[in-house]
Protein backbone atom coordinates (compact mmCIF):
# COMPACT_ATOMS: atom_id res chain seq x y z
CA UNK A 1 0.00 0.00 0.00
CA UNK A 2 3.21 2.62 0.67
CA UNK A 3 4.40 1.30 -2.38
CA UNK A 4 1.04 2.61 -3.93
CA UNK A 5 1.35 5.49 -2.73
CA UNK A 6 4.29 6.64 -3.34
CA UNK A 7 3.97 5.50 -7.06
CA UNK A 8 0.57 8.21 -7.35
CA UNK A 9 2.98 10.88 -5.40
CA UNK A 10 5.57 10.27 -7.94
CA UNK A 11 3.24 10.34 -10.70
CA UNK A 12 2.07 13.54 -9.88
CA UNK A 13 5.14 15.30 -9.20
CA UNK A 14 5.62 14.98 -12.99
CA UNK A 15 2.30 15.55 -13.53
CA UNK A 16 1.57 18.86 -15.55
CA UNK A 17 -2.29 18.76 -15.95
CA UNK A 18 -4.46 17.34 -12.85
CA UNK A 19 -7.92 16.21 -13.23
CA UNK A 20 -9.87 15.05 -10.78
CA UNK A 21 -13.45 14.01 -11.17
CA UNK A 22 -14.68 16.99 -13.74
CA UNK A 23 -17.97 16.97 -14.15
CA UNK A 24 -20.10 19.10 -16.60
CA UNK A 25 -24.02 19.80 -17.30
CA UNK A 26 -25.93 21.98 -19.95
CA UNK A 27 -29.38 21.28 -18.61
CA UNK A 28 -30.29 18.21 -18.63
CA UNK A 29 -27.63 17.06 -20.67
CA UNK A 30 -24.13 15.92 -18.42
CA UNK A 31 -21.56 16.43 -21.28
CA UNK A 32 -18.51 15.31 -19.14
CA UNK A 33 -19.19 12.82 -15.83
CA UNK A 34 -16.51 12.97 -13.89
CA UNK A 35 -13.55 12.64 -15.68
CA UNK A 36 -9.78 12.16 -14.29
CA UNK A 37 -6.75 11.99 -15.38
CA UNK A 38 -3.07 13.00 -15.34
CA UNK A 39 -0.95 14.72 -18.59
CA UNK A 40 2.41 14.76 -17.63
CA UNK A 41 5.29 17.11 -18.29
CA UNK A 42 6.48 16.97 -22.10
CA UNK A 43 3.47 14.49 -23.20
CA UNK A 44 2.07 14.64 -26.15
CA UNK A 45 -1.58 13.09 -24.27
CA UNK A 46 -4.42 12.01 -26.99
CA UNK A 47 -8.10 12.45 -25.81
CA UNK A 48 -9.89 10.05 -28.30
CA UNK A 49 -13.62 9.70 -29.11
CA UNK A 50 -16.44 10.36 -31.23
CA UNK A 51 -18.14 13.90 -31.94
CA UNK A 52 -20.52 15.04 -28.97
CA UNK A 53 -18.19 12.70 -26.58
CA UNK A 54 -17.02 15.84 -24.65
CA UNK A 55 -13.79 16.25 -25.66
CA UNK A 56 -14.55 20.08 -26.49
CA UNK A 57 -16.41 20.59 -23.15
CA UNK A 58 -13.26 19.22 -21.40
CA UNK A 59 -10.81 21.76 -22.92
CA UNK A 60 -13.33 24.29 -22.41
CA UNK A 61 -12.93 23.68 -18.81
CA UNK A 62 -9.32 23.34 -18.64
CA UNK A 63 -8.44 26.29 -20.34
CA UNK A 64 -11.02 28.54 -18.36
CA UNK A 65 -13.66 29.17 -21.02
CA UNK A 66 -16.14 27.18 -19.28
CA UNK A 67 -16.92 26.13 -15.50
CA UNK A 68 -17.00 23.08 -14.26
CA UNK A 69 -20.04 21.95 -11.72
CA UNK A 70 -17.92 19.81 -9.57
CA UNK A 71 -14.77 18.57 -9.93
CA UNK A 72 -10.50 19.95 -9.71
CA UNK A 73 -8.40 21.06 -12.09
CA UNK A 74 -4.61 21.64 -11.37
CA UNK A 75 -1.96 23.21 -13.46
CA UNK A 76 1.44 23.34 -13.66
CA UNK A 77 0.32 23.46 -9.55
CA UNK A 78 -2.14 25.83 -9.69
CA UNK A 79 -5.38 25.38 -8.54
CA UNK A 80 -7.33 26.43 -11.69
CA UNK A 81 -11.05 25.11 -10.37
CA UNK A 82 -11.97 28.58 -8.97
CA UNK A 83 -9.19 30.44 -10.19
CA UNK A 84 -9.25 29.48 -14.19
CA UNK A 85 -7.11 32.19 -15.46
CA UNK A 86 -4.16 31.35 -13.11
CA UNK A 87 -2.57 29.08 -15.85
CA UNK A 88 -3.71 30.87 -19.04
CA UNK A 89 -0.03 32.50 -19.41
CA UNK A 90 1.30 29.12 -20.23
CA UNK A 91 -1.37 27.80 -22.57
CA UNK A 92 -1.54 27.94 -26.29
CA UNK A 93 -5.18 27.25 -27.47
CA UNK A 94 -6.27 25.91 -30.95
CA UNK A 95 -10.09 26.17 -31.12
CA UNK A 96 -11.69 22.99 -33.50
CA UNK A 97 -13.63 26.39 -35.28
CA UNK A 98 -10.90 29.21 -36.40
CA UNK A 99 -11.34 32.29 -33.69
CA UNK A 100 -9.55 34.64 -35.85
CA UNK A 101 -10.60 37.88 -37.52
CA UNK A 102 -11.40 37.62 -41.46
CA UNK A 103 -10.86 41.63 -42.43
CA UNK A 104 -7.26 41.32 -41.29
CA UNK A 105 -4.46 39.55 -42.97
CA UNK A 106 -2.80 36.46 -41.45
CA UNK A 107 0.42 38.69 -40.29
CA UNK A 108 -1.74 40.85 -39.11
CA UNK A 109 -3.80 38.59 -36.91
CA UNK A 110 -0.59 37.07 -35.40
CA UNK A 111 0.57 40.53 -34.34
CA UNK A 112 -2.55 41.43 -32.64
CA UNK A 113 -2.34 37.33 -31.16
CA UNK A 114 0.60 38.25 -29.86
CA UNK A 115 -0.19 41.88 -28.26
CA UNK A 116 -2.71 39.95 -26.26
CA UNK A 117 0.33 38.11 -25.01
CA UNK A 118 1.85 40.94 -23.69
CA UNK A 119 4.60 40.92 -26.62
CA UNK A 120 6.52 44.07 -28.01
CA UNK A 121 5.61 45.30 -31.36
CA UNK A 122 9.16 44.22 -32.33
CA UNK A 123 9.68 40.63 -31.11
CA UNK A 124 5.77 39.83 -32.52
CA UNK A 125 6.51 41.31 -35.85
CA UNK A 126 9.52 39.06 -36.04
CA UNK A 127 7.60 35.78 -34.83
CA UNK A 128 4.70 36.35 -36.91
CA UNK A 129 7.36 36.15 -39.76
CA UNK A 130 8.66 33.52 -38.55
CA UNK A 131 5.62 31.27 -38.49
CA UNK A 132 4.75 32.36 -41.36
CA UNK A 133 7.52 31.05 -42.97
CA UNK A 134 7.60 27.92 -40.96
CA UNK A 135 3.70 26.89 -41.97
CA UNK A 136 4.57 27.86 -45.43
CA UNK A 137 2.18 31.24 -45.51
CA UNK A 138 4.50 34.15 -46.11
CA UNK A 139 2.83 34.32 -49.93
CA UNK A 140 -0.21 34.63 -48.34
CA UNK A 141 1.06 36.91 -45.18
CA UNK A 142 -0.61 39.88 -46.63
CA UNK A 143 -4.05 38.63 -47.71
CA UNK A 144 -6.84 38.63 -45.67
CA UNK A 145 -8.01 35.60 -43.38
CA UNK A 146 -11.12 35.17 -45.27
CA UNK A 147 -9.83 34.35 -48.62
CA UNK A 148 -7.86 31.50 -47.24
CA UNK A 149 -8.21 28.17 -47.95
CA UNK A 150 -9.45 25.45 -45.48
CA UNK A 151 -5.81 24.12 -44.49
CA UNK A 152 -4.80 27.41 -44.80
CA UNK A 153 -6.79 28.89 -42.09
CA UNK A 154 -6.25 25.87 -39.85
CA UNK A 155 -2.14 26.71 -40.20
CA UNK A 156 -2.68 30.18 -39.38
CA UNK A 157 -4.72 29.46 -36.37
CA UNK A 158 -2.40 27.06 -34.71
CA UNK A 159 0.19 29.61 -35.75
CA UNK A 160 -2.05 31.97 -33.52
CA UNK A 161 -2.11 29.24 -30.60
CA UNK A 162 1.99 29.16 -30.73
CA UNK A 163 2.86 32.70 -31.24
CA UNK A 164 3.93 33.35 -27.80
CA UNK A 165 5.64 29.72 -27.24
CA UNK A 166 3.36 28.49 -24.38
CA UNK A 167 4.26 25.57 -22.42
CA UNK A 168 1.24 23.73 -22.22
CA UNK A 169 -1.16 23.73 -25.86
CA UNK A 170 -4.56 22.07 -26.42
CA UNK A 171 -5.42 21.59 -29.54
CA UNK A 172 -9.38 20.29 -30.53
CA UNK A 173 -9.64 18.06 -33.84
CA UNK A 174 -6.67 20.18 -35.73
CA UNK A 175 -7.05 18.13 -38.94
CA UNK A 176 -11.09 18.09 -39.07
CA UNK A 177 -12.57 19.48 -42.07
CA UNK A 178 -9.18 19.75 -44.37
CA UNK A 179 -7.70 18.26 -47.32
CA UNK A 180 -5.38 15.17 -46.59
CA UNK A 181 -2.02 17.21 -47.76
CA UNK A 182 -2.91 19.95 -45.45
CA UNK A 183 -3.85 17.49 -42.54
CA UNK A 184 -0.43 15.72 -42.83
CA UNK A 185 1.85 19.06 -42.51
CA UNK A 186 -0.22 19.65 -39.64
CA UNK A 187 0.72 16.24 -37.65
CA UNK A 188 4.02 16.77 -38.97
CA UNK A 189 4.09 20.56 -37.01
CA UNK A 190 2.53 19.21 -34.26
CA UNK A 191 5.46 15.96 -33.53
CA UNK A 192 7.61 19.04 -34.51
CA UNK A 193 6.37 20.88 -31.51
CA UNK A 194 6.43 18.22 -29.33
CA UNK A 195 9.80 17.13 -30.02
CA UNK A 196 10.75 20.56 -29.11
CA UNK A 197 9.32 20.05 -25.86
CA UNK A 198 5.71 21.48 -25.80
CA UNK A 199 3.04 19.39 -23.54
CA UNK A 200 0.39 19.08 -26.20
CA UNK A 201 -3.19 17.88 -25.42
CA UNK A 202 -4.67 16.89 -28.53
CA UNK A 203 -8.53 15.80 -29.05
CA UNK A 204 -9.22 14.06 -31.89
CA UNK A 205 -12.10 11.62 -33.42
CA UNK A 206 -9.13 10.10 -36.18
CA UNK A 207 -8.16 6.66 -34.70
CA UNK A 208 -5.14 6.66 -36.84
CA UNK A 209 -4.16 10.18 -36.05
CA UNK A 210 -3.83 9.50 -32.54
CA UNK A 211 -2.41 6.16 -32.72
CA UNK A 212 0.56 7.89 -35.28
CA UNK A 213 0.65 11.02 -32.99
CA UNK A 214 0.35 10.12 -29.12
CA UNK A 215 2.14 8.79 -26.28
CA UNK A 216 -0.67 7.80 -24.23
CA UNK A 217 -4.63 8.05 -24.63
CA UNK A 218 -7.78 8.33 -23.21
CA UNK A 219 -10.87 7.14 -24.49
CA UNK A 220 -14.23 9.48 -23.36
CA UNK A 221 -17.32 7.98 -25.00
CA UNK A 222 -20.31 10.00 -23.73
CA UNK A 223 -18.60 12.33 -21.28
CA UNK A 224 -16.81 9.58 -19.50
CA UNK A 225 -13.18 8.51 -19.84
CA UNK A 226 -13.65 4.07 -20.12
CA UNK A 227 -9.50 4.16 -20.04
CA UNK A 228 -6.48 5.86 -20.04
CA UNK A 229 -3.20 4.47 -21.40
CA UNK A 230 0.29 4.32 -23.62
CA UNK A 231 -0.58 3.24 -27.17
CA UNK A 232 2.20 0.68 -26.64
CA UNK A 233 -0.32 -0.96 -23.66
CA UNK A 234 -3.09 -0.44 -25.60
CA UNK A 235 -1.66 -2.30 -28.85
CA UNK A 236 -0.03 -5.49 -26.71
CA UNK A 237 -3.11 -7.86 -26.27
CA UNK A 238 -3.58 -7.57 -30.11
CA UNK A 239 0.14 -7.65 -31.49
CA UNK A 240 -0.04 -11.32 -31.89
CA UNK A 241 -3.11 -11.51 -33.75
CA UNK A 242 -3.52 -11.86 -37.55
CA UNK A 243 -6.14 -10.55 -39.70
CA UNK A 244 -6.98 -10.08 -43.09
CA UNK A 245 -9.89 -8.91 -45.29
CA UNK A 246 -11.53 -11.11 -48.20
CA UNK A 247 -13.39 -9.32 -51.07
CA UNK A 248 -15.41 -11.46 -52.63
CA UNK A 249 -18.41 -11.41 -54.93
CA UNK A 250 -21.81 -12.74 -55.49
CA UNK A 251 -22.13 -14.27 -51.93
CA UNK A 252 -24.87 -15.18 -50.31
CA UNK A 253 -26.04 -13.26 -47.12
CA UNK A 254 -25.11 -16.06 -44.90
CA UNK A 255 -21.42 -16.83 -46.47
CA UNK A 256 -19.46 -15.49 -42.91
CA UNK A 257 -21.77 -17.81 -40.43
CA UNK A 258 -21.15 -20.86 -43.14
CA UNK A 259 -17.42 -20.00 -42.63
CA UNK A 260 -17.52 -19.87 -38.91
CA UNK A 261 -19.23 -23.29 -38.90
CA UNK A 262 -16.41 -24.23 -41.19
CA UNK A 263 -13.47 -22.97 -39.57
CA UNK A 264 -14.44 -22.47 -35.71
CA UNK A 265 -10.66 -21.46 -34.61
CA UNK A 266 -11.00 -18.23 -36.69
CA UNK A 267 -13.33 -15.14 -36.34
CA UNK A 268 -15.00 -13.74 -39.38
CA UNK A 269 -17.11 -10.41 -39.64
CA UNK A 270 -19.04 -9.29 -42.38
CA UNK A 271 -17.81 -5.74 -43.63
CA UNK A 272 -20.25 -5.62 -45.60
CA UNK A 273 -21.92 -8.18 -48.50
CA UNK A 274 -18.65 -8.05 -50.39
CA UNK A 275 -15.88 -7.91 -48.00
CA UNK A 276 -15.27 -10.15 -44.92
CA UNK A 277 -12.86 -9.61 -41.93
CA UNK A 278 -10.47 -12.67 -40.47
CA UNK A 279 -9.05 -12.51 -37.22
CA UNK A 280 -7.00 -15.37 -35.42
CA UNK A 281 -4.90 -15.40 -32.62
CA UNK A 282 -3.20 -18.38 -34.67
CA UNK A 283 -1.53 -18.30 -38.48
CA UNK A 284 -4.61 -17.81 -40.88
CA UNK A 285 -3.72 -20.27 -43.93
CA UNK A 286 -5.52 -18.49 -47.21
CA UNK A 287 -5.79 -21.28 -49.34
CA UNK A 288 -8.43 -23.44 -47.41
CA UNK A 289 -10.40 -20.50 -46.97
CA UNK A 290 -10.21 -19.93 -50.43
CA UNK A 291 -11.60 -23.05 -51.71
CA UNK A 292 -14.54 -23.47 -49.23
CA UNK A 293 -15.88 -19.67 -50.42
CA UNK A 294 -15.26 -20.53 -54.15
CA UNK A 295 -17.23 -23.87 -53.45
CA UNK A 296 -20.27 -21.74 -51.94
CA UNK A 297 -20.58 -20.64 -55.62
CA UNK A 298 -18.84 -16.85 -54.59
CA UNK A 299 -15.80 -15.73 -56.49
CA UNK A 300 -12.78 -13.86 -54.46
CA UNK A 301 -11.11 -11.32 -56.14
CA UNK A 302 -8.61 -10.42 -53.24
CA UNK A 303 -7.22 -11.42 -50.13
CA UNK A 304 -5.22 -9.50 -48.43
CA UNK A 305 -3.05 -9.34 -44.86
CA UNK A 306 -3.53 -6.26 -42.91
CA UNK A 307 -2.21 -4.56 -39.27
CA UNK A 308 -4.79 -4.98 -36.52
CA UNK A 309 -4.76 -1.26 -34.98
CA UNK A 310 -5.48 1.06 -32.02
CA UNK A 311 -9.01 0.78 -33.57
CA UNK A 312 -9.70 -2.65 -32.72
CA UNK A 313 -8.72 -1.67 -29.21
CA UNK A 314 -11.13 1.25 -29.22
CA UNK A 315 -14.16 -0.70 -30.35
CA UNK A 316 -13.34 -3.79 -27.84
CA UNK A 317 -13.23 -1.08 -24.85
CA UNK A 318 -15.88 1.35 -26.13
CA UNK A 319 -18.34 -0.92 -28.31
CA UNK A 320 -18.52 1.77 -30.56
CA UNK A 321 -18.40 0.04 -34.01
CA UNK A 322 -15.31 1.66 -36.39
CA UNK A 323 -18.63 2.20 -38.83
CA UNK A 324 -19.66 4.72 -36.41
CA UNK A 325 -16.30 6.66 -36.40
CA UNK A 326 -16.23 6.26 -40.09
CA UNK A 327 -19.63 8.05 -40.58
CA UNK A 328 -18.09 10.86 -38.06
CA UNK A 329 -14.90 11.49 -40.18
CA UNK A 330 -17.59 11.62 -43.31
CA UNK A 331 -19.76 14.07 -41.64
CA UNK A 332 -16.73 16.46 -40.57
CA UNK A 333 -15.17 15.91 -44.37
CA UNK A 334 -11.45 15.71 -42.71
CA UNK A 335 -9.20 13.98 -44.15
CA UNK A 336 -7.39 10.86 -42.40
Amino acid sequence: MDDDRALSRARQADSLIIVDQLTKKFNAVTAVNGISFEVHEGELFGFLGPNGAGKTTTINMLTGLARPDSGAIRIAGMECTRNPKAAQHLLGVIPDESNLYPELSGFDNLCFCASLYGMQKKERRMRAGELLKDFGLEEAAHRKFAAYSKGMKRKLTIAAGIIHSPRILFMDEPTTGIDVGSARHIRQLIAELHRAGTTIFLTTHYIEEAERLCERIAFIVRGRVVQVDTIANLLQPIQQREAMVVSVSNAESDLCSRLAAEFPHLEFQAVSLEHIRVESSEAIHIAPLLRFIENQGAEVTEARRTRLSLEEVFVGVTGIELDAMKKEKEKSGGGS
